[in-house]
């Protein structure tokens, strides 16, 4: 292993969002980046990774504020100040598009906002007693995603950069769209889903500006940058960062001429679904995953991104597949370790990796997601997708009652998955 990457956490620098900063958090991350570098181990570091300070939200509501911008910038200030003359790979923030549409959009993830109540095909009815509104709020943290995003470049580029001669970019994730038929209005479906997807924010810092389609279907929800946003926005990355797990259908989905959306997720005209018009899969899942393997999706969206983007220096920052447990039950431990499907996943998904780079795409990294189990957001600890396995609660025991509310620190064994050898192996060709 030659790289490793993680965030920091933006609390764990500046508790109250700005002002003083706690020297023990700078330290512990300078301990672990030294321990990376003194093992040849070169770290690739995320500045946001959507843990924003308390504080920031009760004072003016995070993202959904201009305000954020200027904070976002002043956090990454210290970060590049205290780390910048060893970090030399910069992610300003990982998953955008989740950050965004989890969080304001349809409640799942914090601060859990959504219009309260609405129901959403697929989903059922949203509850979100905090409020909210999933029509305009998306937008509006986007917006102010880009504008952070694009003020800590330049603030890089201009301050650290010459001198710290790193680099510095920014991950997306989006799955790639397969046009349910062949027909225009598939095709034309398959174009906006990019659009509404990795569109959203890869136009804006490649040209300046949100895609035409959105431009034409959302009108004045969504915002405007001004002159100076746009100059900073254009070209405002190093390289690019893209996280792909699988791939869906994408169906034109027609509306009456008097339809009213009634969240974000109206706006594309388009229904993304993992089955064809036959209820046939886009491909095989695991148990309880929504993972649909399907390699071809990440040469074609590599190649998508090339031919619309003018061929970025890439990175795949996240590929990976999960078990999950099932029925409040952890995992057998026979069953997790032999994980014979997530070495074939990996193959097949460096194969097409290999074969974009062939074809032209300038990709120059791989990272998997991810090196040991983690707590997945929504998911907590159910959902496996590490190399490893933790132990959270002693093997075969169940997941703990009500009243156990965190995994004993007693346990928390690391296991080598069966991809770990394979994984070991092929590195090693």
């Amino acid at each position: 292993m030659d790289a490793y990457r993680f965030s920091i956490s933006w609390s764990r620098i500046l508790p109250k969002g700005r002002g003083k900063v706690n020297e023990e958090g700078v330290q512990y991350y300078k301990n672990l980046i030294n321990e990376l570098l003194a093992n040849g181990i070169e770290p690739y570091v995320t500045i946001f990774h959507w843990d924003l300070p308390e504080a920031l939200d009760a004072e003016y509501g995070g993202f959904l504020s201009h305000k954020i911008a200027e904070d976002f910038k002043n956090y990454a200030d210290v970060c590049f100040r205290e780390f910048g003359d060893r970090v030399k790979y910069w992610i300003t923030v990982n998953e955008a598009l989740m950050f965004t549409t989890l969080g304001f959009g349809l409640g799942m993830h914090a601060p859990g906002h959504c219009t309260d109540g609405l129901e959403i095909q697929g989903l059922g009815r949203l509850n979100c007693p905090v409020g909210g509104d999933s029509l305009r709020e998306p937008y509006i943290v986007a917006h102010n995603i880009l504008r952070s995003h694009a003020e800590t470049v330049h603030l890089y580029r201009e301050k650290y950069k010459p001198t710290q001669h790193g680099e510095i970019g920014i991950t997306h994730v989006t799955q790639w769209m397969v046009p349910i038929d062949g027909s225009p209005l598939s095709k034309e479906a398959q174009e906006r889903a990019l659009h509404f997807n990795l569109g959203w924010f890869m136009d804006p810092i490649k040209f300046g500006d949100y895609p035409l389609s959105m431009r034409a279907l959302v009108r004045d929800r969504l915002p405007v940058f001004t002159q100076e946003e746009t100059k900073k926005l254009k070209n405002s990355y190093d390289f690019i960062g893209l996280n792909y797990y699988t791939s869906r259908f994408a169906r034109n989905r027609p509306l009456p001429a008097n339809f009213k959306p009634t969240s974000y997720l109206d706006d594309s005209c388009v229904d993304i679904t993992a089955v064809d018009n036959e209820g046939f899969p886009i491909d095989h899942a695991e148990p309880g995953s929504w993972i649909n393997v399907h390699p071809r999706g990440l040469r074609e969206l590599l190649l998508y991104i090339k031919n619309r983007y003018d061929s970025p220096p890439i990175y795949i920052t996240e590929n990976g597949v999960m078990e999950k447990d099932q029925k409040g039950q952890q995992l057998h431990l026979h069953h997790v370790l032999n994980d014979t499907h997530r070495a074939e996943y990996l193959a097949l998904h460096l194969h097409e990796l290999k074969e974009a780079i062939r074809m032209g795409v300038d990709a120059r990294g791989y990272f998997t997601w991810s090196l040991i189990d983690n707590f997945e957001w929504s998911d907590g600890f159910t959902s496996r997708l590490g190399l490893h396995f933790i132990d959270y609660y002693g093997s075969h025991k169940p997941h703990p009652d009500e009243n156990e509310k965190a995994p004993s620190p007693s346990h928390l064994r690391r296991i080598p998955k069966q991809s770990v050898t394979w994984f070991k192996r092929f590195l090693d060709r």
